[in-house]
């Protein structure tokens, strides 16, 4: 059989590319609101309507990625984001922009970008397989080149913001989506899973609540991907709320400004690659629950603690390092759990319900976040949230369905669950070893 790379090269560039525009989003909107309005308050509703509509499009999407295409949905969801977040700094230029258009952006930039997210994540292991290459190794490279552009979104964020403004963050930001539209549209060409899926029953409401429900049934089923799901809510509705508020008002505060935000956030992110590329590198020698278990308690909560109670860089920074390298180890595991248990056919389904639950307490996060800076003081937000994400993190001690997290090689222990609640297991063609470990989806 021969192999061609390329398509698999084009989707891993434009998600890095994506991936770092979204790093500056992440960054340049909440500084954009401080500067503008002051409010922490106001930087978490902005939050709030960038992530409900986020969780709305996961919800009901998946089946539209396989009838439109994934590379199609791909295209036109980084075409949509480049214009809405281009209009923001535009119309502040020409003194047009309300609030309430900042919200509506936002809340249209959060809605498409789903869609192109899913099918991206969602072509991997037939772009791994059309490569020649291994599914535990794709999926580390996918996470690993996510998390370095991630990286290098934050610290030019942080530059830029300090040396030239928000407002050109967000139009290199624009300009990022418009170039990832462009490799997917180019590169990824003729790849008959990125095509849309034909012979399938006539479109109508029946049809597509059918379909619908069978990516949640799937999930549902599935107790291991169900606990994902719950804790990794819990955790990235906390990072959210340290993303859009608890971060800014702490580097405002106490740290000297965005170019601490963009040091510190390049770092996690710098670690969270290395992480990744270690993970793929010897990961495979040891287990995946003990692995994950140990990376998810120190990948999230110590930096709230740290924050909470120092002021200054230095600290923050080291947690912040060394969190990433945790937290870089967790995707690949993750990645590779959910492609074992979800068949090619529900992939795009339960890969839209899956970001849902996982995505659904962001919106909240951002918002309670600025009301609890306003209402106990930055060090009584970070210690409350740091807190919930703690908790969080327990989950694999506690419950019984994370034994499960070894894969289909490690005993059958995946098998006999599928087959207790019906539901059937997709193994990967690549061979994995009993050592092996799996991986389900989206972390922090």
């Amino acid at each position: 059989m021969r192999h061609y790379r390329t398509p698999l090269v084009a989707t891993l560039a434009a998600n890095s590319i994506s991936t770092a525009g979204t790093s500056l989003t992440l960054i340049g909107v909440p500084w954009f609101v401080l500067e503008t309005t002051g409010s922490a308050g106001r930087a978490g509703v902005v939050a709030f309507c960038a992530t409900l509509p986020i969780v709305l499009a996961a919800l009901i999407g998946g089946p539209l990625i396989d009838r439109i295409g994934r590379r199609r949905v791909a295209i036109a969801s980084d075409a949509v984001c480049g214009l809405a977040i281009a209009a923001i700094p535009l119309l502040h230029q020409v003194g047009a922009l309300e609030f309430w258009m900042l919200c509506a952006l936002m809340a249209l930039n959060g809605f498409a970008h789903t869609p192109g997210n899913t099918a991206r994540y969602v072509l991997i292991p037939d772009l791994a397989e059309h490569a020649g290459t291994t599914l535990p190794r794709a999926a580390s490279l996918f996470d690993a080149v996510s998390r370095g552009a991630r990286m290098v979104g934050a610290a030019l964020a942080g530059v830029l913001i300090a040396f030239a403004g928000s407002e050109t963050v967000l139009l290199l930001d624009a300009a990022t989506f418009g170039l990832s539209a462009l490799l997917i549209a180019v590169g990824v060409r003729g790849v008959g899973p990125a095509e849309p899926r034909r012979g399938g029953a006539p479109v109508s409401l029946h049809t597509y609540g059918t379909e619908l429900r069978e990516g949640y049934a799937h999930l549902l089923g599935n107790r291991l991907l169900l606990s994902v799901v719950v804790m990794v809510m819990f955790m990235n509705g906390t990072d959210q709320g340290w993303n859009a508020a608890l971060l800014p008002v702490h580097a405002e505060a106490e740290l000297g400004g965005a170019k601490a935000i963009g040091l510190l956030t390049a770092l996690f992110g710098a670690g969270g690659l290395t992480g990744a590329l270690l993970y793929g590198a010897v990961g495979h020698r040891f287990s995946r629950r003990a692995v994950f278990t140990v990376c998810v308690i120190l990948c999230g909560a110590p930096r709230f603690l740290v924050a909470a109670v120092t002021g200054t860089t230095l600290p923050l920074a080291v947690t912040m390092l060394l969190g990433g390298i945790a937290g870089g180890v967790l995707n690949p595991i993750l990645t590779t759990v959910i492609y074992e248990r979800v068949p090619d056919r529900l992939r795009s389904r339960v890969s839209g319900a899956l970001t849902a639950g996982c995505e659904f307490a962001m919106p909240l996060g951002g918002l309670a976040a600025g009301l609890l800076v306003e209402g106990l003081g930055a060090s009584g937000a970070l210690l409350a949230m740091g807190g919930v994400y703690f908790v969080a993190t327990l989950s694999p001690l506690v419950f019984p369905s994370w034994r499960t997290m070894e894969g289909p090689a490690a005993g059958g222990e995946a098998i006999r669950e599928e087959a207790e609640t019906g539901q059937e297991t997709a193994v990967p063609s690549q061979e994995i070893s009993s050592s092996a470990p799996s991986r389900p989806a989206p972390a922090p």
